[in-house]
C-alpha cells in the first residue's frame, strides 16, 4: 500500500511538473503573441495560423507521437529492469525521429503552395510555411530525447527545455516579426500589394521564432542526455548476461507503438487543418469577402484558440506523465494502482479546467480588450466566440487526458476508433451549421466543441470497459462546477463594479481574475473539493497546506 501511495504521488507531481512548465511556456506564447498580433494584426495572424495548421498535420503525422511511443515503450522496459533493451529503443527512435522529420520537411517546403494555396485557400502563408519546414526535424529528435527520460520517470528534463523553447521563440518571434513586417510592406509597396506582403513577411518572422525556439530546446535536450548517459551506461553494465532484443525486433516494436498513437494523435488534430479547409471554401462560396474570411479565422486561431489552449496544455502534460507511469502499473497487473492513478489524474485536471473555462466565459471580451488593444475592434468577435465555446476547455482536457490514459493501459487502438467516429461527426455538423444555418465562424467553433464532448464520452465508456474504472462524480465534477458558478458570478460583478469605479479595463480585468483565483481556491477548501493529501501531492504541497491551515481553511 505504502508503494502505491508513493507511486501515486510521483504520479502527480511529475505530471504537476509538466502541467506547470505547460503552462509557463503557453503565458510566454500567450504573452509574444500581444506585441506580435500589434505588429501583424488579424490578417497576419490568420497567415499564421495557416501556417501552423499545416505544420502541425503534418508533424503529427511524422513525429508527433514520438515522445508518447518511446515513453512508454522505455517505460515498459525500464519496470523489467532491462535498460540495454530501453537503450535500443532509444536509438531506434532516433533513427525513425531523423527520418519521418527529414521526409516531412521535404514535402512541406516544397508543397508549401499547394497546401496554402489550393487547398487551404490562402496564398499568402507559403512564406510562413517554409520558414517551418526544417523545424520538422529538429522537433523530431526533441521529441525522442524527451519521451526517453519520460519514459525513464523524470519530467524535469522535458519541462525545462519547453521553457527554454518558449523564451527563445517568444524573443525572436517578435524581433523577427518586425523586422520582415517592415520588409514584406516594402516588397508590397513595389509590387503594389503591401496590405498582404507586409502580414505574410511578419507571419514568415513568427515561424522564424518558432525554429529558433525548436534549437534551443534541442541545445538543451543534448547537454542533458550527455550528462546523464554517464550514469544510463553504468546501469547497462551492470545488467550482466541481459538478453537484448535485435536492433530490428525493438525497431518493429517501436513501429507496432508509434502507428495506433500516430493514428489516433492525428485524426484527433487533423480537425483544424479540415476546418479550415471547410470554413475557408464555403465562406468564399456564400459570398463572404477575402478579408472577412482571413479577418474572422485569424481571431478564432490567434485569439480564441490562443487562450483555451492555456489550461488544455495541463490535460496534454498530464496525459504525458500518466503514459509510462500507468505502463509501469499496467505491465505489473496492479489494477488497484491503475484505477487510483486515473482518478488522480482526472481529478486534477478537472479541478482546473472547472474554473478555466468560467472565467474565460465571464471576461471573455475585458482579457481580449486588454490582451490585444491594436485590434480591439475583433475584440466582440473573439468575445462572441468565447461564450459559444468556452466549454471546449473542459471537453478537450478530458478527451486529451483520457487518450493518453487508455494509451497507458495498452488499448492503442482505442482512441483512433474514437477519433475517427468523433471526426466524421464533427464534419457532418459543420457543413450543416455553415451551409442550412449559416453560423459562418461560429460553426467552426460549435463544431470544435461538439468533436472534443464526443471524444469524451467514447473514452470514458473505454476507460471503464478495460481497466475497471468508475468515474467518481461529486469530488470530480459537480464540486469544481459549484465553485466555479460561485466564483464565476462574483468575478463578473467584480469586474463591473471596478470598471465603474476606474474606467480601466487593464486594472478592473487583472483585479477581478485575481478575486476569481481566490474565490475559487476558498470555496473549494469549503466544500471539501480537496483534502489535505490532495493538496500535498501538488508542487510545494506543503507550503499550500500550512497557508491553507493558518487561514482555517483546512482542518
Amino acid at each position: 500500500m505504502g508503494k502505491s501511495k508513493q507511486n501515486g504521488t510521483n504520479f502527480l507531481v511529475q505530471g504537476s511538473i509538466l502541467a506547470i512548465a505547460s503552462i509557463i511556456s503557453r503565458i510566454i506564447g500567450l504573452i509574444y503573441r500581444i506585441p506580435m498580433t500589434e505588429i501583424i494584426g488579424d490578417v497576419g495572424n490568420n497567415y499564421y495560423g495557416c501556417a501552423f495548421d499545416v505544420y502541425n498535420i503534418v508533424l503529427t503525422i511524422s513525429s508527433f507521437s514520438l515522445p508518447q511511443a518511446v515513453s512508454k515503450t522505455v517505460s515498459a522496459q525500464v519496470a523489467k529492469g532491462h535498460y540495454k533493451n530501453a537503450y535500443q529503443v532509444f536509438k531506434g527512435a532516433m533513427l525513425f525521429g531523423l527520418g519521418s522529420g527529414l521526409i516531412a520537411a521535404l514535402v512541406v517546403y516544397f508543397g508549401a503552395g499547394f497546401f496554402t494555396g489550393t487547398l487551404l485557400k490562402t496564398p499568402y502563408s507559403v512564406f510562413a510555411l517554409k520558414v517551418l519546414a526544417p523545424v520538422l526535424v529538429v522537433v523530431a529528435v526533441l521529441g525522442v530525447l524527451r519521451g526517453f527520460f519520460q519514459g525513464l520517470g523524470t519530467m524535469m528534463p522535458s519541462a525545462i527545455s519547453q521553457i527554454i523553447e518558449q523564451i527563445a521563440n517568444a524573443i525572436a518571434s517578435v524581433w523577427a516579426a518586425y523586422v520582415l513586417f517592415g520588409y514584406g510592406t516594402r516588397i508590397g509597396a513595389v509590387l503594389g500589394d503591401s496590405e498582404h506582403y507586409g502580414p505574410a513577411y511578419g507571419a514568415a518572422g513568427g515561424t522564424l521564432g518558432t525554429a529558433t525556439g525548436a534549437v534551443f530546446g534541442l541545445l538543451f535536450m543534448i547537454f542533458v542526455y550527455t550528462v546523464y548517459m554517464r550514469v544510463f551506461k553504468k546501469r547497462m553494465r551492470r545488467e550482466r548476461g541481459a538478453n537484448v532484443s535485435p536492433f530490428w525486433y525493438t525497431f518493429k516494436l517501436l513501429i507496432i507503438t508509434i502507428i495506433p498513437v500516430l493514428l489516433s494523435t492525428t485524426i484527433y488534430n487533423i480537425s483544424g487543418i479540415i476546418d479550415q479547409g471547410i470554413f475557408k471554401n464555403v465562406a468564399l462560396l456564400q459570398g463572404y469577402t477575402e478579408h472577412e474570411v482571413d479577418v474572422w479565422w485569424g481571431v478564432f486561431s490567434g485569439k480564441y484558440k490562443l487562450l483555451i489552449n492555456i489550461p488544455i496544455a495541463i490535460a496534454s502534460a498530464m496525459a504525458a506523465s500518466s503514459v509510462p507511469t500507468l505502463t509501469a502499473s499496467f505491465v505489473e497487473k496492479d489494477m488497484e494502482r491503475v484505477k487510483s492513478q486515473i482518478a488522480a489524474a482526472i481529478r486534477f485536471v478537472m479541478i482546473i479546467a472547472f474554473p478555466c473555462t468560467m472565467g474565460l466565459t465571464v471576461l471573455a471580451k475585458p482579457i481580449f480588450v486588454m490582451l490585444f488593444p491594436g485590434t480591439s475592434a475583433t475584440a466582440d468577435i473573439a468575445a462572441t466566440m468565447m461564450l459559444w465555446g468556452s466549454s471546449a476547455v473542459i471537453f478537450y482536457a478530458l478527451s486529451t487526458l483520457s487518450n493518453g490514459l487508455l494509451q497507458g493501459i495498452d488499448r492503442l487502438k482505442v482512441p483512433v476508433i474514437n477519433a475517427v467516429i468523433a471526426l466524421v461527426a464533427h464534419v457532418i455538423l459543420l457543413v450543416l451549421l455553415m451551409m442550412f444555418f449559416r453560423l459562418n465562424i461560429y460553426a467552426v467553433v460549435v463544431a470544435n466543441v461538439f468533436f472534443a464532448l464526443l471524444m469524451c464520452i467514447l473514452n470514458s465508456r473505454a476507460l471503464t470497459k478495460y481497466s475497471g474504472y468508475h468515474q467518481e462524480i461529486k469530488k470530480t465534477f459537480l464540486i469544481p462546477l459549484i465553485c466555479s458558478l460561485i466564483m464565476g458570478v462574483i468575478t463578473y460583478f467584480a469586474y463591473k463594479g471596478l470598471y465603474a469605479l476606474c474606467k480601466i479595463n487593464s486594472v478592473a480585468a487583472i483585479v477581478a481574475i485575481l478575486v476569481a483565483v481566490i474565490v475559487y481556491a476558498v470555496t473549494l477548501l469549503l466544500l471539501k473539493g480537496v483534502n489535505e493529501e490532495d493538496i500535498l501531492s501538488f508542487p510545494k504541497g506543503t507550503l499550500l497546506v500550512r497557508i491553507a491551515k493558518t487561514l482555517h481553511l483546512l482542518r
